[in-house]
């Protein structure tokens, strides 16, 4: 009998983060070529929208050491 190993919080984080550094590089992307184009409004609330979505995948993985199996 096969014996399932418990999937962790960390598991799950690993397991997304391909999916996390393609949003974190659309971020940078966008933020490049609004720089380019000299649009400051857009490229601030870019900025903006990349230290909240950073700061949330942080908090996510700050809280994965609470979840254990």
């Amino acid at each position: 009998m096969t014996r399932k190993k418990p999937m962790m919080m960390y598991d799950l984080v690993e397991d997304n983060l391909a999916l996390v550094s393609k949003i974190y590089q659309s971020f940078e992307a966008l933020e490049e070529t609004l720089g380019a184009l000299k649009m400051e409004e857009p490229l601030f609330m870019t900025y903006a929208a990349k230290k909240s979505f950073a700061h949330n995948i942080m908090k996510t993985t700050n809280g994965a050491h609470k979840f254990k199996n």
